[in-house]
């Protein structure tokens, strides 16, 4: 991933966007293929340096995991376009402005574990539900014990972090005010938190 100076993030920055995104696409190598394999999967990040998930038994993810335990999970989300117009201010030219795609992504580079003994999937079940439902009544996972012979769960273990949030760093604090106030103006999906990401980054 291209990441210019402006845009990256700091560890800190890029953990909390993945603690508040969980949700991405997991990226095994394995070993020998010609093409990666690539999952779509919900995830828990329990601290800084470990994931938890789980998924089917049958999902061709953990066989490239069995050949090459070095994976890459990446999160993307919160963009939107940005009009040309938007860009220009005072007297510019609005038809000469540029559009563009702002975003936030971050890339864990992890290594994998597989966990397979039901007790183990049962406490990665567990931190998941504490994640997604706190305080809720829903039954303990071990209700369903039967049918955890359906699922593998990951343990994944963190080396590297590595975030984009491409909210406008590479023009002045005037521009930015002013896509900002457009953005909230629209007030279309995902507007909201892209303006939030380009007010902290205008701050910091």
């Amino acid at each position: 991933m291209l990441i210019r100076p402006h845009d990256r993030g700091s560890t800190q920055d890029s953990l909390e966007f993945v603690r508040s995104h969980e949700f991405g696409l997991l990226i095994a190598p394995g070993h020998g293929r010609r093409l990666p394999v690539v999952t779509p999967a919900q995830f828990a990040l329990i601290d800084d340096e470990t994931i938890l998930l789980h998924l089917a038994a049958g999902n061709p993810v953990l066989a490239a995991v069995g050949e090459n335990s070095h994976v890459l999970l990446s999160v993307t989300d919160d963009w939107v376009h940005i009009p040309g117009p938007w860009k220009a201010i005072d007297h510019e030219d609005p038809a000469r402005g540029i559009p563009t795609v702002y975003y936030a992504s971050v890339q864990l580079c992890c290594t994998a574990e597989v966990i397979d003994s039901p007790e183990g999937k049962l406490d990665v079940l567990r931190s998941q539900i504490r994640r997604t439902e706190p305080n809720s009544d829903l039954a303990d996972p071990s209700v369903h014990s039967r049918r955890l012979r359906e699922i593998r769960a990951l343990r994944l273990t963190v080396s590297e972090v590595t975030g984009k949030f491409k909210f406008g760093g590479n023009v002045n604090e005037a521009h930015r005010t002013a896509v900002a106030a457009r953005l909230s103006a629209r007030n279309g999906p995902r507007d909201t938190a892209a303006r939030e990401h380009l007010l902290h980054r205008q701050t910091n």
